[in-house]
């Protein structure tokens, strides 16, 4: 086949806006030869089951599936009651950008906080964790969080504990949404576990596709406090693939050794030596921390779409100027020395 885009192209919209990484293509082609049996029932997401095993300890199960949509809204239905209610910053991947799928499609009701990082704490889940026993109010019993947050923030295990334990304490059970878990993981210097199954998260949606793989998340249960069904809930969502060994072979790539890791390492720095290379220039103003692989800077008028025309990237609030710049596993140095430099010169630095 001719190829039909620019690859001379680069951008810092998304970390969706890779390719795959070469060793999962090689997996895909390796699990291409033969025959295996349909729906989950072959070599590769048996594989699949003891990697997650590895990493999350001998009680987690796994469920691939398409994409972080529909492992958000299979695993928060799996928490949930029909009368349930998670409770969310205002911020979340499920509120912002998943056109509604979660209350539409999951038929939950989303309770969401504000919050100034991206994170919640126990005293923020209480503004909107209430009324239990009261008919007219969609009961909150899930508290969903995201790591490393949509605003490129994480938290600690210590602050995750506090969470599960406070969410325990009503009731509640513990979501994280992890479409970027390696990139939290690289940062915090830890292995999965020690932030999820260790600090009592309850369900997991464990990303793929933001860290090299062609299309592949998966769900993980993590306690038994989460009901059984989320085999059933899986198909009823059409997020049940007839070949899964394609998608299993992916997450066994990128999990069964340290590919995740070299991945994720990779987009960390090249933020962080985005952010060295602009830090002290006039007019930029960065407006979180950068602790995984993405930077949000607020820029002087004009200067955001002068620097869009070599390279894209998105406006994360436009009224206040605020961007967002993500690094993927494929991001270079040159790209991101460029990058700087029309930032600079744009900002007439």
């Amino acid at each position: 086949m001719v190829q039909i885009h620019n690859v001379n192209i680069r951008g810092f919209a998304s970390d969706n806006y890779s390719g795959v990484h070469p060793e999962i293509l090689e997996a895909i082609a390796a699990a291409n030869e033969g025959h295996q049996s349909a729906y989950g029932s072959d070599a590769y997401t048996e594989r699949l089951q003891d990697v997650l095993r590895e990493h999350f300890g001998p009680a987690a199960q796994g469920y691939p599936v398409f994409n972080g949509t529909g492992a958000n809204v299979v695993a928060l239905q799996a928490t949930l009651p029909r009368w349930g209610a998670v409770v969310a910053a205002s911020s979340a991947h499920i509120h912002v950008d998943e056109c509604g799928a979660p209350e539409r499609v999951g038929g939950m009701k989303l309770l969401t906080v504000p919050t100034p990082d991206g994170k919640l704490t126990p005293e923020l889940v209480d503004r909107e964790a209430w009324g239990w026993g009261d008919e007219h109010r969609a009961q909150p019993l899930t508290v969903s969080i995201t790591q490393s947050t949509e605003l490129g923030t994480l938290y600690t295990a210590d602050e995750i504990r506090a969470l599960a334990d406070h969410a325990h304490d009503h009731g509640m059970l513990l979501h994280v949404d992890g479409a970027r878990l390696p990139n939290a993981a690289v940062a915090l210097e830890s292995g999965f576990a020690e932030f999820t199954t260790d600090a009592g998260v309850d369900i997991l949606s464990l990303g793929g596709t933001k860290n090299g793989a062609m299309g592949a998340e998966a769900v993980v249960v993590l306690s038994d406090r989460v009901p059984d069904g989320l085999v059933y809930l899986r198909k009823m969502n059409m997020q049940l693939a007839s070949k899964m060994r394609f998608i299993s072979a992916q997450l066994v790539a990128l999990y069964g050794g340290d590919l995740w890791h070299r991945n994720a390492t990779h987009a960390n720095a090249m933020a962080a030596r985005l952010r060295t290379a602009l830090e002290g220039v006039d007019g930029v103003e960065f407006a979180q921390h950068s602790q995984a692989n993405g930077v949000f800077a607020r820029l002087p008028e004009g200067v955001a779409d002068r620097v869009r025309e070599h390279f894209f990237f998105y406006d994360w609030d436009a009224a206040a100027r605020e961007v967002r710049w993500m690094c993927n596993f494929d991001t270079r140095e040159e790209d991101i020395d460029s990058f700087a430099a029309l930032v600079r010169d744009a900002a007439g630095a």
